[in-house]
């Protein structure tokens, strides 16, 4: 079955509405493994609300933190013990598109950090990136990071304004495919997101994923 990890080349990039927008075009499930932070709305509700998808394709997290810190913090600070090894995928008859936390080098413990559960899974990974400013380090430094672990790297998705050169110069120097640019919506709401992702992203090479 068509599973994507997504990730950013940072927190605040705008992974969580890209995933409820591929979640809902894949009608798909959605899974955040570890949710650090309670007292706002959760990337779960988020992706409930954005996505169209039911409630049942919203999976529980592995792990809810209240802490709104990296997870190995956040952890530490709410005395729960967070164990990488089992975090494992769930099995669904749909695709499921994984939601990571803030970037690929984010610790979930003092000896472990997200990139290091990609790698297990082996699950193909699709970046998110900012258009503006300083993204084509942030971008290709994320890839480098990939690709040293050796982890399947989908593509990337860009969230912002127009920016061609800088998404020219990721796709060449980073030798990556550029899946397509997500603008920043005001209001964010689910049709205008649909319509949106429906506009900027072809899903030919999601479905080459099962041809």
């Amino acid at each position: 079955m068509m599973r994507f990890v997504i990730t950013g080349t940072d927190t605040g990039i705008g992974k969580t509405v890209f995933s409820a927008a591929l979640a809902g075009a894949l009608s798909g499930y959605y899974w955040k493994p570890v949710q650090a932070g309670l007292d706002e709305e959760t990337d779960s509700q988020i992706v409930s609300r954005l996505s169209g998808l039911p409630p049942e394709r919203i999976l529980p997290e592995a792990y809810r933190l209240k802490t709104p810190a990296s997870p190995h913090l956040a952890a530490r600070i709410d005395h729960v013990t967070i164990v990488p090894d089992m975090l494992v995928p769930p099995v669904t008859n749909a695709p499921l598109i994984i939601e990571g936390a803030g970037g690929l080098l984010v610790p979930l413990t003092k000896t472990e950090v997200f990139a290091d559960v990609f790698a297990r899974w082996q699950i193909p990974v699709i970046l998110c990136a900012r258009t503006g400013l300083g993204t084509i380090n942030h971008t290709l430094l994320s890839l480098e990071a990939l690709r040293r672990r050796s982890i399947p790297v989908f593509g990337v998705a860009f969230i912002g304004d127009e920016a061609a050169e800088t998404q020219r110069i990721i796709a060449a120097m980073g030798h990556v495919r550029i899946l397509g640019r997500l603008p920043r919506l005001d209001p964010l709401t689910p049709d205008l997101l649909r319509l949106a992702f429906h506009d900027s992203f072809p899903l030919s090479p999601f479905h080459e994923m099962i041809a």
